[in-house]
């Protein structure tokens, strides 16, 4: 483990975005009776990042509307585009009565996602319709990672044309119209799971 800390409320596998790695098909079994059992109130607290207009937002422009934050960077080649294509499978999948909530990109990785580039990842039509990518300083995303108590660290790679990967913990947070954490859905949660606990929060 790279890491010094890992969140307190569960034991997470840091991914290497080195190599892929499929999700369990199996799901998390019984996402329902685990939806209202996963709210802690030291996971989320204030943020200062840039979105992928180059405008400065905070935590308060994301209040009044639910939402899925989740830590990750343009350049990982496995787990952080099949887990937001899960999303997507997810928030498609809920009924119409159902405002699905917006979904929150934040990189791990500033020194190559900026405002652009994050713009054109999210752009991608696998992805969730209403997503909105964050990025920052090295600082703020530190800042924002651990009000979440989400992981991440370098790794240089010099034999590789890009250099450098980063392992980060893969956990989607899902946060109320008060920033408040709700539920977390690990990396083996399958869309019908993320779908099922959705409706269960707001159906």
């Amino acid at each position: 483990m790279r890491l010094n800390y890992i969140p307190f409320f569960l034991s997470l596998t840091l991914f290497a975005c080195t190599e892929a790695r499929a999700p369990d098909q199996t799901g998390s079994g019984g996402a329902k009776a685990g939806c209202d059992t996963r709210a802690f109130a030291e996971i989320g607290g204030p943020v200062s990042l840039l979105s992928s207009t180059g405008a400065r937002v905070t935590e308060a422009d994301f209040k009044g509307r639910a939402s899925l934050v989740y830590f990750g960077f343009t350049y990982c080649p496995d787990i952080c585009p099949m887990t937001l294509v899960t999303l997507n499978k997810a928030l498609q999948s809920l009924p119409a009565s159902i405002d699905p909530p917006l979904t929150l990109l934040i990189s791990i990785d500033p020194e190559r996602d900026t405002p652009d580039a994050m713009a054109e990842y999210i752009s991608l039509d696998a992805f969730p319709d209403d997503i909105v990518g964050l990025t920052g300083t090295q600082e703020e995303i530190k800042a924002a990672a651990d009000v979440f108590k989400s992981g991440y660290s370098r790794i240089d790679q010099p034999d590789s044309l890009a250099g450098y990967t980063m392992d980060h913990t893969s956990i989607i947070y899902l946060m109320d119209e008060n920033w408040q954490l709700q539920t977390f859905f690990t990396h083996d949660a399958t869309a019908g799971d993320i779908a099922d606990c959705l409706a269960y929060h707001f159906g």
